[in-house]
């Protein structure tokens, strides 16, 4: 069975925003940009600004994405689920909210760090801005190709319960409390994935899942996440 791709969305050291304006994509190491609700939305949105930075990070970049492939709009709500792979989740709120207990003994925690002390709140945020009422869970995936979500995605699409799905990667880096490393850069990115088209936008080309959870784009094989954005952007340009 072949989906289609048809939007990309992004947060990295490099920029933001939606793939029909880029011809390039990279997740570099390096420091994020500040997200605000008017980098995102077309109108403002209240609790973008009491949401964490993992939160905010992983919303912006579906939103990016949903907005990259006409859906941003919506009357009713929709089923779409949403797939999302991480290393480190919502690690470094966890941290800043169990900081925020020590001058006080344990007393005084943040209530407002504590409602994003899980790494799928964003998922929620989400659903709840967009009208997506598929299935949302996050998964751990630590691989080089970062291909997880991708794979699960395509499986649910499969399996014929759902039309559309989301699915990417969020992560803010290796927090600095845990010493020094670099081998997980920070970023989001959001691919939407459709067995069928909704608008008339221009799709990026076809996946397909094969044997031995072989992912194919346009017929070849995907070696990561990074190398299939630029080739979605390559096929882009090409179609134009």
């Amino acid at each position: 069975m072949n989906s289609y791709i048809t939007g990309i969305g992004w947060v990295t050291a490099t920029g933001m925003g939606c793939g029909r304006k880029f011809n390039h994509f990279s997740m570099p190491n390096g420091r994020l940009p500040e997200l605000t609700s008017t980098d995102v939305f077309n109108k403002p949105y209240k609790n973008f600004g009491r949401m964490d930075k993992y939160s905010r990070l992983g919303l912006s970049a579906i939103a990016f994405a949903l907005k990259d492939a006409g859906l941003e709009k919506w009357e009713k709500k929709r089923h779409i689920g949403i797939i999302a792979s991480t290393v480190y989740g919502c690690l470094h709120t966890d941290i800043d909210y169990f900081n925020t207990t020590i001058p006080s003994g344990g007393l005084m925690a943040s209530p407002n760090l504590f409602a994003y002390t899980l790494p799928n709140c964003f998922l929620g945020e989400a659903a709840i801005y967009y009208g997506l009422t598929g299935e949302g869970y996050v998964v751990n995936d630590s691989s080089y190709p970062r291909l997880a979500s991708l794979q699960i995605a395509l499986d649910t699409l499969a399996g014929g319960k759902v039309e559309k799905m989301l699915c990417g990667v969020c992560d803010l880096g290796h927090p600095p409390i845990l010493g020094p490393k670099t081998d997980i850069p920070p970023g989001a990115l959001f691919l939407v994935i459709e067995k069928s088209p909704e608008s008339n936008l221009a799709y990026y080309g076809t996946l397909g899942l094969k044997k031995d959870d072989f992912i194919s784009f346009n017929k070849n094989k995907i070696a990561n996440l990074t190398s299939l954005i630029n080739e979605c952007l390559v096929n882009k340009n090409q179609d134009q």
